[in-house]
């Protein structure tokens, strides 16, 4: 009887597990036909990772990359996401540099800071191994109003990825911590949207200017 109960629990937990492996494929399908339609140059920079990526306005932010700014963010993903979909969402345009923002969503759920930054030594052995010329550049886990209890997870988490890119070749690390928080030590509210999580224009301009050099 026991084992009858087990195998019909596996069979019951089948479709969930399938359904949770084939969230984002829409959005990789996606992704796949507007590349049919209209093919990306190669040789150009990818932004990938969760929301923040997605809102991005990568053609006000980098005129001077016209189409070879190429976004293939998907919003609500942790970092295992994109780790997953790196040959669907960035192989294919043989980027120069590889943009990742990703970990926002990762703190939400039960990883260590440990295990958030190994997702992201996974993203980039994976990168390195198909695209070993491909410069990478992480953009830290950003501090928000939303998630400011968050804070201190986020800073384990971001320590660990630096000193993986340092050890790593052609790996940057951008922290972008010091420059979203003001005098009072907290996030600068002007930097945020209504929800206190997602950027406003003003945020993305900060970004903007901090991560352009380390795309020349």
């Amino acid at each position: 009887m026991r084992a009858k109960t087990s195998l019909f629990a596996l069979l019951v937990l089948l479709p969930c597990l399938a359904a949770a492996q084939d969230r984002w494929e829409p959005d990789i399908r996606a992704f796949e036909e507007a590349d049919k339609a209209s093919p990306p140059p190669s040789g150009g920079v990818v932004f990938t990772g969760s929301s923040s990526i997605v809102r991005w306005r990568l053609a006000e932010s980098f005129p001077e990359l016209g189409a070879r700014a190429i976004n293939r963010g998907f919003g609500g993903s942790v970092t295992a996401d994109a780790v997953r979909y790196v040959d669907r969402i960035v192989v294919p345009y043989k980027p120069r540099t590889v943009v990742l923002y990703s970990g926002d969503n990762d703190l939400t759920t039960a990883s260590t800071p440990e295990q958030i930054a190994e997702q992201f030594r996974l993203f980039v052995s994976t990168v390195r191994a198909a695209l070993p010329r491909a410069r990478i550049v992480i953009i830290s886990i950003k501090p928000s109003l939303q998630r400011w209890a968050l804070v201190d997870k986020a800073r384990a988490a971001n320590a660990i990825i630096a000193r993986h890119a340092k050890a790593a070749r052609d790996v940057a690390f951008l922290n972008v911590e010091p420059l979203m928080l003001g005098a009072d030590g907290k996030p600068r509210p002007e930097l945020y949207v209504e929800d206190g999580l997602h950027m406003s224009p003003e945020g993305y301009r900060t970004w903007t200017a901090a991560l352009r050099p380390l795309l020349r």
